[in-house]
């Protein structure tokens, strides 16, 4: 039976360069199931693979869309299954590679049959945010659904707003329409996730933070800041730099605010990723532990 070979891990451990390598020893190609790096716009801000890496190995779903686009992990669920469908044709192993929690989870688990959410209502809740800002979202979201409000990352007010959105398409809970029922995939699923000891991560974190900003950032962060309202800007890297570009902080400042926002990032992911008992958990420098780990369970050795 056919594979997907999951590389997963927290932002900046390390994904990109052991997944090359992964691909190059199964000859396969690499699906990106970072939700960031699908925007062609955003390539600094995002680390996304350079052209030499995409030269190097075949990838699916890097600069796909636009930021203007609406995209959201459903309609990634079912281009990705569809795709592996096509690559499974060609390859025994595939690897899907990112460390975007909830679309890592659509294409080995499956999203539940959650509606598309009309633009009326989405302009709706956007104006309220607005207007109100996040505390008032929040009292909403607790009003309509406290199980959820009790789950979702309150800091968030892009996950919020979807909550609400779903709540006033339907009229019941978010959280009454996630069933957690895992849907059958017509392939095996092995995962490997990456990880190093904190301070080691959070100085990679703080040096590609350094990189960014020599490569660019600030210079594609302000190409973009007239459309700073759109949620696929709303975003660790961007919305630090339009601080700094609305006057709210000097540039020092809004370096560090990326810095500790994705050392952050980084801790939810692993939290999230640590509930998965299926994942298998290397140091990115154990290339050759990883590559016989895989070998004996695909049954090569």
């Amino acid at each position: 039976m056919h594979t997907l070979l999951v590389i997963t891990g927290p932002t900046g451990v390390g994904k990109t360069a052991v997944s090359l390598l992964l691909a190059e020893k199964f000859g396969c190609p690499i699906v990106s199931a970072d939700s960031r790096q699908f925007y062609r716009e955003l390539k600094i801000g995002t680390a996304a693979p350079t052209d030499d890496e995409l030269e190097q190995v075949k990838h699916y779903f890097i600069g796909t869309h636009s930021i203007f686009d609406e995209y959201n992990a459903g309609q990634y669920e079912e281009e990705a299954i569809s795709l592996l469908d096509e690559l499974f044709e060609k390859h025994e192993v595939v690897l899907l590679t990112g460390g975007s929690m909830m679309y890592v989870d659509a294409v080995c688990n499956g999203l539940d049959n959650i509606p598309t959410v009309t633009a009326d209502v989405r302009q709706f809740w956007q104006k309220q945010f607005a207007s109100h800002g996040l505390e008032f979202i929040q009292h909403e979201l607790k009003r309509l659904d406290e199980k959820h409000y009790a789950e979702v990352d309150l800091k968030n007010p892009k996950r919020i707003i979807h909550a609400l959105e779903i709540c006033s398409m339907t009229g019941k809970p978010y959280s009454d329409l996630r069933t957690g029922k895992r849907k059958i995939r017509n392939f095996n699923i092995l995962k490997i996730g990456l990880n190093r000891p904190r301070p080691e991560l959070y100085e990679r974190i703080n040096l590609r933070v350094d990189k960014m900003m020599h490569d660019g950032l600030l210079e594609e962060a302000t190409r973009y800041y007239p459309y700073r309202h759109l949620n696929t800007l709303n975003t660790v890297g961007y919305k630090e730099i339009f601080e700094y570009l609305n006057g709210l902080c000097d540039l020092d400042t809004a370096i560090n605010l990326i810095k500790q926002d994705s050392r952050r990032y980084a801790k939810r992911q692993l939290t999230w990723f640590n509930r998965d008992k299926e994942i298998n958990w290397f140091h990115p420098e154990e290339v050759e532990n990883i590559e016989k780990f895989i070998d004996q369970k695909l049954g090569r050795i």
